[in-house]
């Protein structure tokens, strides 16, 4: 992951114009080109079953450089890889777990959501695909080229204590976090400026980023710039102006959530450090 306080940029390929083209050059030859780092939102959402390792995998597969997912708690503390503070969407636990009160992750054992399926919802072709915890996706990405961009959920149910659980899960894991910090390849994000803080006072040598819907002002950004690494705005309110005062402030920029051709060619002129994005492979250029 990008930083400009003393960590070197990825490589990733540069951005062609018009639509995803596999190019008919090596591996590596493609992969040298300078650009924005490639962040796979939720995986390779865009082909597979988001926060499934079926999505993590194939973006490994197709050369992101990190992986964008979702931090969640169920009820007896394991930490999961799920966006939604609700299952209805993408399993099928209304089926499973008929008449339960709420449906929010927070509600259920990982033993009740090791069961459910996450993958129908996307293509009968990942029928019976797992939900999956934050230490299975460490496992599926540790032995890879590809880093974790880790996003503490904001549902409102856990308060601070979930940027607490994730730093000492990571604090925990101290060769993967050593050596994955050694290649630039982990870090933490938040929309709640509070759970960043949070993270970033327990393990502050994990780069920790702000994600922002709407624009931040100059104000925010220089209070964000005393401890923050990134600011990860929507790409719809990002522009030179703000790019170049987030670098001046000495911190990078990672946009959201950029799918169309002409969006991703235009926050590559603009200069952001990295692309989260649904397709990988329009950026990586990998089938």
């Amino acid at each position: 992951m990008r930083r400009v306080r003393g960590r070197a940029a990825g490589a990733v390929a540069a951005v062609l114009s018009g639509l995803a083209l596999v190019l008919a050059v090596s591996p590596t030859a493609a992969h040298a080109a300078t650009g924005p780092d490639v962040i796979a939102h939720r995986g390779s959402s865009g082909m597979a079953p988001e926060n499934t390792a079926a999505a993590i995998d194939l973006a490994v597969r197709q050369h992101a450089d990190h992986v964008e997912i979702d931090v969640q708690r169920t009820k007896d503390g394991t930490l999961v890889n799920f966006h939604d503070c609700t299952l209805q969407r993408t399993t099928n636990v209304e089926d499973l777990y008929p008449n339960r009160p709420t449906y929010r992750v927070s509600d259920f054992t990982w033993n009740e959501l090791s069961r459910l399926d996450a993958g129908t919802w996307f293509h009968d072709d990942y029928t019976g695909e797992p939900l999956i915890t934050l230490d299975t996706v460490i496992q599926h990405l540790q032995h890879t080229p590809t880093g974790l961009l880790a996003e503490i959920s904001p549902c409102s149910q856990y308060g601070t204590t979930l940027a607490t659980d994730l730093a000492h899960t990571l604090k925990n894991k101290p060769h993967y976090v050593r050596t994955a910090l050694a290649r630039n390849k982990l870090a933490v994000q938040s929309f709640q400026t509070d759970d960043a803080h949070t993270f970033h006072t327990a393990q502050p040598d994990i780069p920790i980023g702000i994600l922002d819907a709407d624009r931040p002002t100059d104000t925010e950004l220089l209070q964000l710039s005393q401890w923050a690494d990134q600011i990860n705005p929507q790409h719809t309110i990002t522009d030179q102006t703000l790019v170049d005062r987030i670098h001046q402030l000495g911190m990078t920029v990672n946009v959201w959530t950029v799918d169309e051709p002409g969006a991703i060619r235009t926050m590559t002129r603009l200069g952001v450090d990295g692309i989260i994005t649904d397709y990988p492979q329009t950026l990586t250029q990998r089938p």
